[in-house]
């Protein structure tokens, strides 16, 4: 698992801005596309666990990304 998370990082460092985009619609494709097969009793109960889990994200990204908008540049 320690090998995965370095290539990863490998990763990120090569990446622009562009590629984690392309990732995120990526990822964000395959969430609708695993929605749209969930049985509709289930479909209340993923909408909250989606909900906690973008708020759970959201927040502390938002907060690094404005940190690194409002940092000065040197």
């Amino acid at each position: 698992m320690k090998c995965l998370f370095g290539y990863a990082d490998r990763y990120i460092q090569k990446s622009s801005w562009k590629d984690m985009a392309l990732l995120k619609f990526c990822l964000f494709s395959m969430g609708i596309l695993i929605g749209m097969q969930l049985p509709e009793k289930s479909k209340r109960r993923a909408a909250i666990i989606a909900v906690l889990v973008f708020i759970g994200t959201y927040i502390p990204l938002m907060t690094k990304f404005i940190g690194v908008v409002t940092e000065k540049e040197e």
